[in-house]
């Protein structure tokens, strides 16, 4: 079958690689649709690592993927061939104790696809274990299906800000996560979702989206914008998705006294803590890693009116254009959001 395959640092191409084969017990055998590109797949092309992980053999990219199944293993009792799917790109250790406790996503063992050394899903077929494997309702398309993974993060992010009914909800930073961040805190309660960018052309692409408030990190400063529509109170819950330093310099002064710091986006380098003005304004904080029990939860909502996911893919390449695909992330328009490849 063919697969985009990463030969090393700087250097990736379509290649003939071998079948995944029949799928064991437990498993599904999947006919790939569309694959969503993420930074982390750009990331290891570019610079070959992310932090301890690094490239060292070839291997398959991709892990934002929605396809068709086309053989069950043994046991296999929820999902049949031809059903359209999503997947959950991570899989732990059934017996380490993390995934015991319900934190899979941080279980030390788990195979996540595109991390080194594992082959991701840019290929015409996977293999992938059916607890993993979500069937996909009539209402979302394959290009909604691969952006359930981007999604899933929103989901979790706001679901450890514990959004209460009418919270006003602040995140930092217009990527794909971030704005997969704000659609779930709208739509988990939030009475408004203030999201700002150094961007305002990305900006641009919430306009209509009822309770989500774009805002120009230019032209003001986020926190002062949401203390002044809440009678100096601010927001009850403030969420980290740009990963970039600068925004952590004011970043305990933003939320409401007593509020939540939800931390999404990975800074590049370790940032300065104000531990004082966190402890003497009550802030509370939370971090994120991936996601666990949350892919079902971001299907069935996304297939719900209050999201719209598919507005959100910008573009979609051939598979035989994947290269090209890559190049034009590396562009970084910023009106681009996703882009995904479709076989």
């Amino acid at each position: 079958m063919r697969a985009l395959v990463l030969q090393e640092k700087g250097r990736m191409g379509i290649e003939d690689v071998p079948s995944p084969g029949a799928p064991g017990p437990g498993e599904v055998r999947i006919a790939m649709h569309t694959v969503g590109i993420c930074a982390s797949d750009v990331h290891y092309w570019t610079e070959g690592r992310i932090g301890p992980f690094v490239v060292e053999a070839p291997m398959i990219l991709g892990h934002e993927g929605a396809g068709t199944v086309v053989e069950i293993g043994e046991g296999v009792t929820g999902l049949s061939v031809g059903d359209r799917v999503a997947m959950e790109p991570g899989v732990p250790d059934p017996a380490s104790r993390a995934t015991l406790e319900g934190r899979y996503n941080v279980d030390p063992a788990v195979r996540f696809w595109a991390t080194p050394p594992i082959d991701g899903c840019l290929a015409e077929e996977v293999v992938h274990p059916a607890a993993f494997t979500y069937r996909l309702p009539d209402a979302l398309s394959f290009a909604e299906g691969a952006l359930i993974e981007p999604f899933a993060v929103g989901m979790f992010a706001a679901t450890k800000a514990q959004i209460s009914p009418g919270d006003v909800v602040a995140v930092i930073g217009s990527g794909t996560i971030g704005i997969m961040t704000a659609l779930a805190a709208r739509a988990g309660g939030a009475s408004r979702v203030y999201i700002s960018d150094v961007q305002s052309a990305k900006l641009g692409l919430l306009d209509g989206l009822t309770g989500i408030i774009p805002v120009d990190a230019t032209q003001e400063d986020l926190g002062e914008r949401v203390r002044a529509e809440t009678s100096g109170w601010g927001p009850q819950v403030v969420i980290e998705a740009s990963g970039a330093a600068p925004a952590y310099k004011g970043l305990w002064t933003v939320p409401a006294p007593g509020g939540r710091v939800v931390l999404v986006g990975m800074p590049v380098e370790p940032v300065a803590f104000d531990v004082a003005t966190a402890q003497s304004r009550g802030i509370s904080i939370e971090t994120i890693f991936r996601y666990a029990n949350i892919h079902q939860k971001a299907i069935d909502l996304a297939a719900s009116d209050a999201v719209d996911l598919g507005r959100f893919v910008t573009e979609t390449f051939a598979f035989e254009d994947s290269e090209k695909a890559f190049e034009r992330f590396l562009e970084g328009r910023p009106t681009d959001v996703k882009l995904q490849i479709a076989f």
